[in-house]
């Protein structure tokens, strides 16, 4: 009776091990998202809450859970500070068990937080964030850079612009990592094509008084003001540069420009701009049908960093259901191997460096009279290549491509 009663005690613990085992790797598994992004600032329009929105769409689309758990979602504020989101990626990473994280809207930020996805091993996918930097010198293995860099805006804006005419530039920057890597790449552009740089002022992030910076621009005598900034930066400096009258003598060059800025503008202002996107709600079946989605969820349509949010979550909860883990290594390598064809990318790949390759478009902003509905807004100039407008591979400074 002793044995079997023994028989049966050590029949037992064994059922409670196997069942903590499995609670504990059904745990291991859960997948938790943080979206780690300007919610109130300078770029809260360009992806904000309407990408904690498309974010959510493509979790509900998935089914709302992955490997038997429950997709779990959080979102915060980085305020625009590089301290302030990477010590909420780490807290994340430690006491939240973050599998992986969205966000940027900031290169800055983008790049101290890309340090805390390597140091804890975390898959970082940057959306917002444009500098080239991310995915070149300053890649590392858990790092993918989605919708569009530097290299892209410049090879797209600055090449069609130069080749209209626009011959010499002068420079209104964004004064951190963004503007300077965004004004590098267009005027890279500029003088590979014969044009000239005539000069450049730095402009205080969230500036309200752009007058004494286009004053400047205005007496360089220069054909273009290439305005290396973004979200209200961008819509406030185009006001000024129209309010001043500067359109008589000068073209303004739009190096990041997102739909909600032109609906924020009207196209009154905004007519003629040409601008670089890798993505419009207007350009195709599928981008249409996701873009009344979205419609009807937030009256607006979305930004192409937001339907890039959507894309991205998708894409990740794919690569997590392909690797049967959330295991990071495991699922970076099949983020690797993915072919992203959805509603925002035809054939997009994730690169060796971590850069997100896919089409970009040229449009131009239509004139009042040429808008035939609501949020019409773009006529498409040029399709780039995936490779014409982030580069080759080959050419990557990132230290993880093998030359």
């Amino acid at each position: 009776m002793k044995k079997s009663r023994n028989l049966q005690a050590a029949g037992w613990l064994l059922s409670v091990l196997l069942s903590t085992t499995a609670v504990a790797h059904a745990a291991s598994n859960k997948v938790v998202i943080g979206d780690i992004d300007d919610m109130s600032g300078v770029y809260a329009d360009v992806i904000g809450p309407g990408g904690v929105e498309a974010a959510k769409m493509a979790i509900e689309d998935f089914g709302g859970s992955v490997l038997g758990n429950k997709i779990e979602f959080m979102v915060t504020d980085h305020q625009n500070k590089p301290d302030i989101g990477a010590q909420k990626f780490r807290e994340w990473a430690d006491t939240a068990n973050a599998t992986m994280i969205l966000g940027g809207s900031n290169t800055g930020v983008s790049l101290a937080m890309a340090t805390v996805a390597k140091e804890k091993k975390v898959p970082f996918i940057a959306i917002g964030a444009a500098g080239a930097s991310l995915t070149g010198k300053d890649c590392n293995a858990y790092m993918v850079h989605y919708a569009y860099d530097t290299t892209a805006l410049g090879n797209g804006t600055a090449t069609t612009m130069v080749k209209q005419g626009g011959k010499s530039w002068f420079f209104l920057t964004a004064d951190y990592a963004f503007g300077t890597q965004l004004q590098e790449s267009a005027a890279h552009v500029v003088t590979a094509n014969g044009g000239k740089v005539i000069g450049a002022v730095r402009v205080p992030l969230a500036t309200s008084d752009f007058s004494s910076f286009l004053l400047q621009a205005q007496s360089s005598g220069a054909q273009v003001v290439g305005l290396a900034n973004a979200g209200n930066d961008f819509t406030n400096s185009l006001k000024a540069f129209n309010e001043f009258g500067l359109g008589k003598t000068m073209k303004p060059a739009a190096l990041l420009a997102f739909i909600s800025d032109i609906h924020s503008l009207g196209l009154q202002t905004a007519q003629g701009l040409y601008l670089t996107t890798g993505w419009y709600w207007d350009l195709n079946d599928k981008t249409r049908a996701f873009g009344k989605r979205y419609f009807a969820k937030t009256k607006r349509m979305p930004t192409m960093n937001q339907a890039a949010y959507y894309s991205a979550t998708l894409t990740y909860l794919n690569a997590v259901k392909a690797a049967g883990t959330t295991d990071s290594d495991k699922v970076m390598a099949e983020l690797h191997k993915a072919k992203i064809n959805d509603m925002f990318s035809s054939n997009g790949k994730i690169r060796a460096d971590g850069l997100m390759e896919h089409e970009m478009y040229v449009m131009q902003v239509k004139k009042p009279q040429d808008s035939k509905y609501p949020w019409d807004y773009y006529s498409l100039v040029q399709t780039m290549s995936g490779e014409e407008a982030f580069g080759k591979l080959s050419n990557s400074a990132c230290p993880l491509v093998t030359h």
